[in-house]
């Protein structure tokens, strides 16, 4: 596999812009660099029929919701997506995939929801996760206000918000979160215990390394037991059978690539309808770069196309 020449500019000039890795500083800092890094990665933010902020409930008290009506969107039983935005559990807020939440919004014709969920280390495992549950929530018992589709709800995410969106899927299966139709997982990380042969391929050079997502991983679980534990790494569940359909995107120059393509595979020969879309010259977090990454566009533009089909196959 050769890297695409759009990934291999973007990390030319992630190296030009001479940031410190995020595990070499605090928290704090680290949050501070993937905010100033917003303008010189995204694109132009498109126009939406509407956007809207708001507060919800939470077990952990309030949460901030954006939501986003697509151009096309009908104002009455409109698909809709609950996106959880990447960024390690540790960093990312309603901004830092907004570009992603626009465009699946207009190439889909739906309502995006996306939770401003709360963050490691500050609030460790589960936290973050109920807060999508809570969000979740909102959606199915608010859809006649929202102007949604209660059925046809679907859970998205990518990277670490990948990883909270499958393990929504395993909760709603399990009657303990409302159910949905769809998942779309986008390089996700499903299994934290950070082993597979893909974090040697791809460590070092290609964006996300190896000890970066060891140091948000160890933010975000209390104790190593959590690493095991499948809401954590939701590959090591005993059964993904009765899961919703899933489209999963792989980076091919990804750490998260081969544990992405195994929850893909695993998914399927649990008799879970799957779309697996590998991207083979891209790297962690492409979608997020659509200033400079041609495909960004095109894996959401795919993603949304799928949606449609499982909306007509319903």
């Amino acid at each position: 596999m050769t890297l695409d020449p759009d990934a291999w500019r973007a990390l030319e000039i992630g190296r030009a812009a001479g940031g410190e890795p995020f595990e070499h500083g605090s928290v704090a800092a680290a949050r501070a660099a993937y905010v100033s890094s917003f303008p010189t990665q995204q694109g132009e933010h498109e126009p939406v029929a509407a956007t809207s902020q708001q507060r919800i409930d939470g077990p952990n008290g309030p949460v901030a919701i954006r939501i986003h009506r697509g151009i096309g969107a009908p104002r009455k039983g409109a698909r809709a997506v609950l996106y959880l935005h990447g960024g390690g559990w540790v960093i990312g807020n309603l901004d830092s995939h907004d570009e992603i939440c626009r465009w699946l919004a207009n190439l889909g014709n739906a309502v995006i929801v996306c939770p401003d969920y709360r963050l490691a280390p500050e609030h460790k495992f589960p936290a973050g996760l109920e807060d999508c549950t809570a969000a979740l929530r909102f959606m199915a018992q608010n859809a006649g206000e929202l102007g949604i589709d209660p059925g046809s709800i679907a859970v998205a995410g990518d990277s670490a918000g990948g990883n909270l969106a499958a393990v929504l899927a395993l909760l709603a299966r399990d009657g303990l979160a409302p159910p949905f139709a769809a998942q779309i997982l986008i390089y996700p990380n499903t299994d934290a215990r950070q082993t597979a042969d893909s974090y040697r391929r791809f460590g070092d050079g290609f964006g996300l390394t190896a000890t970066t997502m060891a140091w948000f991983r160890n933010h975000y679980v209390r104790t190593q037991d959590d690493i095991t534990d499948w809401r954590v790494s939701p590959l090591l569940a005993s059964s993904l059978a009765g899961a919703a359909p899933a489209f999963v995107a792989v980076a091919g120059h990804d750490i998260l690539a081969d544990e992405g393509t195994a929850y893909a595979e695993r998914l399927k020969a649990e008799g879970v309808p799957v779309a697996l879309r590998r991207w083979p010259g891209q790297i962690h977090g492409f979608v997020s770069m659509g200033r400079h990454i041609l495909a960004a566009r095109q894996a959401v533009s795919e993603a949304a196309a799928w949606l449609q089909l499982q909306a007509q196959a319903d």
